[in-house]
C-alpha cells in the first residue's frame, strides 16, 4: 500500500505538481485548521453541522477543502467550536513592482 508522504514526495520531483499544490496551499491549511478546531472541541461532524444548523455533508465539503467557506460561515463554525475567528495576512515572496514611465 502506497502512502500518501510517499506519493507527495514522489510527485513534488513535478514542477507542474508543486505550482498546483502551491496554488491550492491556502485550501489544505484551511481545510485542515478547521478538522483540527473541529476535533480540538471534541465534535463529529454531525454535532458541528447542528450547532450549525446545516448538514453534515455541508461540513465534509468545507473539510475537503472544495469548497470554501464564507466569512459568515466561519464566524458560525467558531461560535460553534468555542474558538475566536481571526484572519491574518502574511507577507508573500517580494514581486518586481511596475516602474513609472
Amino acid at each position: 500500500m502506497t502512502n500518501i508522504r510517499d506519493l507527495h514526495q514522489q510527485w513534488s520531483k513535478d514542477p507542474q505538481y508543486i505550482a498546483e499544490f502551491n496554488n491550492l496551499s491556502a485550501e489544505f491549511e484551511l481545510a485542515t485548521s478547521l478538522i483540527e478546531t473541529r476535533n480540538n472541541a471534541g465534535l463529529t461532524q454531525e454535532e458541528l453541522a447542528e450547532r450549525m444548523n446545516t448538514t453534515q455533508s455541508s461540513i465534509a465539503r468545507m473539510e475537503s477543502g472544495k469548497k470554501l467557506p464564507s466569512a459568515n460561515t466561519l464566524k458560525r463554525f467558531a461560535q460553534a467550536t468555542g474558538t475566536k475567528l481571526k484572519i491574518s495576512f502574511e507577507a508573500s515572496l517580494p514581486t518586481a513592482l511596475p516602474t513609472a514611465p
